[in-house]
């Protein structure tokens, strides 16, 4: 272990490096194989070298690396057009992370108030335990204390509600107030799912004030939860919609890739100048995306997520009825699951390092399994065995 790194001191790593992989395996310096059920917190959602973005990814590196927004990049055009034809959306704009596509679905949500001659709308009704990003204008929104503190004064623009409580919404809402925006399952506040109803009466909510619904789509986006995005099952059979919703992570399976996604007003506030990125979108960028695109929109690809999912769950549920003094709740969908803990999460992440399992943990004292969406059957049950392993150590 290095004990005199140069890194800032901003992360508490475990005492493991990793120097290759293949699927859902990592391979550490030593050789040892680790299942991993983190996928570098809901990014890799393709595994680790998966032949198809390798192989896109080199091609395009072997052409042209990058070249400015102030030109045409038709990667980037076919990237927006097949992430339209299977959304809600009508227009995309790329960028490089999960913070930028949150900054700039906040930024659209207010220039398009001012597009509609609301100027006076600026605020954002937000929700406690949420996550959003890192940026000082998404920890804010985020609002725990545990990331924000030491950086007031904070952003100003944010009202906060109870998750799965609309009267705490509609009770903020007021003249000042632009949108309203959440995750559709919280990822880092604990792997906690908006209620199809919640969900739908803040739609309502929206159309009844004027307000724009955002949608943070970042970890639950690209086909994590079974469908291309998590609130497509939500609002089933319902015909509602967000206007804005920000992805990233599992979109690059690994390389840096956001977007922010709009329709209607929203799709067409922005103008020349008024939003924009150096990297964003970028030719390489687009060429993994799009070898993404092509494998998660496959046919049968999203019903085979769903179908592991809900076994993953199944097994998740058994663990509960062998350790009730362990784990208190099982949470999620798709390729998103949470454990909710009576113990320190912390404790559940060792004990499964230790089993060659990599977890990741969350707020609300849960755990999450975020594996692979190539994921199969059998490396569901190893990792439940792992995990029962990991549990019996801490009884």
């Amino acid at each position: 272990m290095i004990t005199d790194s140069a890194l800032m001191n901003t992360y508490a790593r475990q005492d493991v490096a990793f120097t290759g992989g293949e699927g859902a395996w990592l391979v550490d310096e030593r050789g040892e194989r680790y299942l991993d059920f983190s996928s570098g917190i809901g990014v890799t959602s393709l595994g680790h070298g998966h032949p198809a973005v390798v192989g896109a990814l080199m091609e395009q590196a072997g052409r042209l690396w990058h070249c400015s927004n102030n030109v045409r990049i038709p990667l980037q055009e076919l990237a927006a057009r097949r992430l339209v034809d299977h959304s809600f959306a009508e227009k995309v704009f790329f960028c490089n992370s999960g913070g930028e596509a949150m900054e700039a679905a906040l930024k659209l949500a207010r220039y398009t108030q001012k597009k509609l001659g609301n100027p006076d709308r600026w605020r954002t009704i937000v929700f406690e335990g949420a996550f959003h990003g890192r940026t000082l204008a998404t920890v804010t929104a985020g609002g725990q204390p545990k990331y924000t503190g030491g950086f007031e004064p904070l952003v100003d623009g944010f009202d906060r509600a109870r998750f799965n409580d609309l009267a705490s919404v509609e009770a903020l809402i007021g003249p000042q107030t632009a949108a309203i925006m959440l995750e559709p399952i919280m990822g880092e506040g604990g792997v906690r799912v908006a209620e199809p109803a919640f969900m739908q009466g803040l739609r309502g909510l929206c159309d009844r004030h004027g307000l724009l619904l955002i949608l943070d789509e970042v970890q639950t986006g690209i086909g994590r939860t079974g469908r291309l995005f998590a609130h497509e099952g939500q609002f089933a059979g319902t015909g509602m919609r967000p206007d804005i919703v920000a992805t990233a992570k599992g979109l690059g399976a690994g390389f840096p890739v956001g977007a922010c996604l709009a329709v209607g007003p929203a799709a067409t506030a922005f103008t020349p100048g008024v939003h924009g990125t150096t990297f964003g979108g970028n030719p390489l960028a687009m060429a993994v995306a799009g070898a993404v695109l092509d494998q998660v929109l496959a046919p049968g690809f999203l019903t085979r997520v769903q179908e592991v999912g809900e076994l993953l769950e199944r097994r998740l549920r058994n663990l509960q009825a062998a350790f009730p003094a362990l784990i208190q709740e099982v949470r999620g969908r798709g390729l998103m699951r949470g454990l909710r803990l009576i113990v320190p999460p912390p404790d559940l992440v060792r004990a499964a390092l230790a089993q060659r399992l990599l977890l990741v943990g969350a707020g609300d004292n849960t755990v999450r399994l975020l594996p692979p969406l190539i994921i199969g059957e059998a490396e569901v049950e190893l990792a439940v065995e792992k995990l029962f392993q990991a549990l019996r150590t801490l009884t």
